[in-house]
Order: structure tokens, then C-alpha cells, then sequence
């Protein structure tokens, strides 16, 4: 922008310059020509009483002494044909000054002046002076060099001037734009300092405005997840307490471990709902023994529903770039969803691998497959919220990696990929910010 600014400035100002100094170079060879001439017949002037009373010996002398003097060609054509002076041809124009007209012509060599000097007893005298067309010209060129220089010299003046005022206003544009990228980046106590134009200063005013709109329904957001998360609180209470009331002491544990298991994912909600992770703190777990764990756990519903289950399970550690609550809650979604809409009795696979720089989680079973368009949040072709795989899509793309869902087999048979990138430097992590209320 700034580059075309300065162009748009230069073409303006050649053009105005041009409609300047175009006419004013003419004027300056017309003005010089028409110095030159009137010098010429201010000289041939001063013979006009000579040759109008003196005889023909006084004349040559005269005229003899005016070309010595001045340098020009002079010639004298008195009545009866004699020619005094420098040696000319009787042109047309003198042919006309001939008949008592005064005047003057252009020729190849320049421009000619003769005048008709009357009052002679034998006719009419011509006195003719020529003006070579060097005299015409005489300084035009470098006049026209000055005006060209001053002519740059303006453009340059120019250019500097509208550089100046591109400068201020591109970077008053630059900071607008900083400012976009960082709110993008989740920096929501980013400003810009109004400035530049008053139409710059009103869009600069309206993007800090709106990063305090974002800020507050943000904050709004975060609290109302969290109110609601903590009202979740009472019912698993009481789904404890029911627990502890159970006969059986192995129904108990694996009811309690639920139970458990569930009020961590709450209270990690609330966590992560109104605070952020510090910028110090790197978002990182073992993917190894998160996936172990909730295998584990998924195992035992998968015996009681007569599913086998086929383990694949790499050694850690296997350090990934997501936390371990938001990977738990990946792992859930998926063998969630293999219960969920697949046929008591259908067998699945996970496997955990690891290849340079990726961790790959699949998960497989043989049911009737996946429909397309499932990972779109909220899209569900089961009766579900549709949010599953959309969870399992955000901490793959949390890690730097990515999810791949399709069929195993032409018939059917699900298959998910889950790539998760290596732990990110401290440097990358998502910026701190301001806790909500407590």
C-alpha cells in the first residue's frame, strides 16, 4: 500500500508539472525568439532615416558600419536594384516590403526582417536583417534543462512528502492488524492506540471495543459452564452415596471409580472454564499410560457386553502435546462410541504406535461403520449430541496433529486415526489469562 500510495503521488505530481512546465518551456523559446527578433529590428530601425535622405555612398557606410558593429547580416535594396551591405537574394519577403509592407518571414536559416523605408525620390527602400536560427534558440536548452531539474526536484520533494504520510498512515494499518492477530491468538487484553486518520482512529476504537465485548461474553461464557458444571456436583453425590450403598463391594468399587472418574472430568471443566493454562506450563502427558488406563477401564464394560476387545498398546512414554484430562476424554469419546453404535457382541481394536514425531491412536470395530459428515460438530447419525468426535478432533489439532475417520472396509467397519503432535515449547503455549471469579 504504501508503494502504490507513493506511485499514485508521483503520477499526480508529473502530471501537474507537466501541465506546467510544458507551456512554460514553450512560452520560453517563443519569448526567446521574439527577444531575438526585436533586437534585429531595433538595428535595422536605425538605418531607416539613412536610407531614407542619404545618398547611395553615405548608406553603404552606414550599413558597413552597423554589420561591424553588431555582428548581424544587414542588406540594403534601394529602388533601382543596387543591393548595399551583406550580399542577399530579393526574397518574396522583400519583394513585398518592395511595395511598402513591413515584415517578417521564417526561413531555413532562420527568421528574416525587413522593413519598407519610404520617402525616397527614385521608390521604396528595403532594409533586411536576417536572424540566424541559433539566435532564435540562443539559451532555450538550457532553460528547458533547469525546468526539467526543478521539474524532478518536485516529483522528488513529492514523493518524499507522500512517503511520509504512507508511513504513518500503513502503520497505523499495521497496528490494527497486529492487534486482529493477536485477539485471534486469544490475547484478548490486546489495545491499538488510535491514530492516523480520523477514519482509522474510529475503526481502531471499534476493534478495542470489541475486544472488550469479546472479553466480557467470554468471561460470561466461562461462568455459566462453570455454574453449570457445579451444579453437576449434587447428583454425583448422591450417585456416591448410592454407590456406598451397594451389597456387592466390587459393584461398589467399579461404581465409585465412575463416580470418581466423572468428578474429575467436572471439576476439570470448572478449571479449565475460568482459568487458562499459564503460559509456563506446556501442555503435555504420557499417551501410553492415559490410553492404558482407559482401556482399562472400557475393558470391563466390554466383557460384560461380550465384546472382544484386541490390544495393540506401544511401551512409554509416549509424550504428546495435550493434557492428560482433555486425551482421557478423546480416548472415552471413541470406545464411547464403539458401545454406543455398535451391537453387543461386536469386537474392537485400539492400538497405540508411535512414529517420528506422531503418537497414533486407532480405534476400530467391526459394526456397521461410520456415515459421512460425522465429524462435524453436532452432526449425529445415532441419537447423540454429535460432540464426541468433534472432542476427539480438538485435542488431535491441540497437539499440532489430526483425525482420520472412515471405514475399515467397503461394508462397514469403523476405523478413527487420532495423530497427536509432540509437546509444544513453553514459548507456544496459549497466553495467560485473567482468572474469572472464584
Amino acid at each position: 500500500m504504501r508503494g502504490r500510495l507513493a506511485l499514485l503521488a508521483a503520477a499526480v505530481s508529473v502530471l501537474v508539472l507537466a501541465a506546467f512546465l510544458v507551456p512554460l518551456a514553450l512560452l520560453v523559446r517563443d519569448v526567446t525568439a521574439d527577444r531575438a527578433t526585436v533586437r534585429a529590428t531595433a538595428d535595422a530601425q536605425g538605418l531607416v532615416t539613412v536610407v531614407g535622405t542619404a545618398d547611395t555612398d553615405t548608406i553603404r557606410l552606414t550599413v558597413e558600419q552597423l554589420v561591424a558593429e553588431s555582428g548581424r547580416a544587414v542588406s540594403v535594396f534601394l529602388p533601382d536594384g543596387t543591393v548595399l551591405g551583406a550580399p542577399a537574394p530579393r526574397t518574396p519577403a522583400v519583394a513585398l516590403a518592395g511595395r511598402g509592407q513591413s515584415l517578417t518571414a521564417e526561413f531555413d536559416g532562420g527568421r528574416e526582417v525587413v522593413i519598407a523605408v519610404q520617402g525616397r525620390p527614385d521608390g521604396t527602400g528595403v532594409i533586411r536583417t536576417v536572424v540566424p536560427a541559433g539566435e532564435l534558440t540562443a539559451g532555450v536548452t538550457r532553460s528547458w534543462l533547469v525546468l526539467a531539474l526543478l521539474g524532478s526536484v518536485l516529483v522528488l520533494v513529492a514523493l518524499a512528502v507522500a512517503d511520509r504520510l504512507a508511513r504513518t498512515l500503513v502503520r497505523s494499518i499495521t497496528d490494527l492488524s497486529t492487534v486482529s492477530h493477536r485477539l485471534a491468538n486469544a490475547e484478548l487484553d490486546a489495545r491499538v492506540a488510535p491514530a492516523g486518520p480520523a477514519e482509522l482512529r474510529e475503526v481502531a476504537g471499534a476493534l478495542n471495543h470489541l475486544a472488550g465485548r469479546i472479553q466480557v461474553l467470554l468471561r460470561e461464557e466461562r461462568e455459566q459452564v462453570a455454574d453449570l458444571s457445579h451444579r453437576l456436583r449434587t447428583p454425583l453425590t448422591a450417585l456416591r452415596l448410592e454407590a456406598e450403598s451397594l451389597r456387592d463391594p466390587q459393584d461398589t468399587a467399579r461404581v465409585t471409580a465412575a463416580v470418581d472418574g466423572l468428578e474429575r472430568a467436572v471439576t476439570g471443566l470448572i478449571r479449565q472454564a475460568r482459568w487458562r493454562t499459564p503460559t509456563a506450563e506446556v501442555a503435555a502427558c504420557d499417551a501410553a499410560a492415559v490410553v492404558a488406563d482407559r482401556v482399562a477401564f472400557w475393558s470391563v464394560l466390554a466383557e460384560d457386553t461380550g465384546r472382544a476387545v484386541t490390544l495393540d498398546l506401544a511401551e512409554g512414554p509416549l509424550p504428546v502435546g495435550v493434557p492428560a484430562d482433555e486425551l482421557a476424554a478423546a480416548v472415552d469419546a471413541l470406545l464411547g462410541n464403539v458401545f454406543a453404535h455398535t451391537p453387543d457382541g461386536t469386537p474392537f481394536t485400539v492400538r497405540l504406535s508411535s512414529t517420528p514425531g506422531q503418537v497414533l491412536l486407532t480405534v476400530a470395530d467391526e459394526g456397521p461403520g461410520m456415515p459421512a459428515g460425522t465429524v462435524r460438530r453436532g452432526a449425529s447419525h445415532g441419537g447423540s449430541t454429535g460432540l464426541g468426535l468433534d472432542i476427539v478432533r480438538q485435542a488431535a489439532q491441540a497437539s499440532g496433529g489430526s483425525l482420520e475417520v472412515g471405514n475399515a472396509r467397503p461394508d462397514g467397519g469403523a476405523r478413527v486415526v487420532l495423530r497427536l503432535g509432540p509437546p509444544r515449547d513453553a514459548a507456544d503455549a496459549p497466553p495467560t489469562g485473567d482468572p474469572g471469579r472464584s
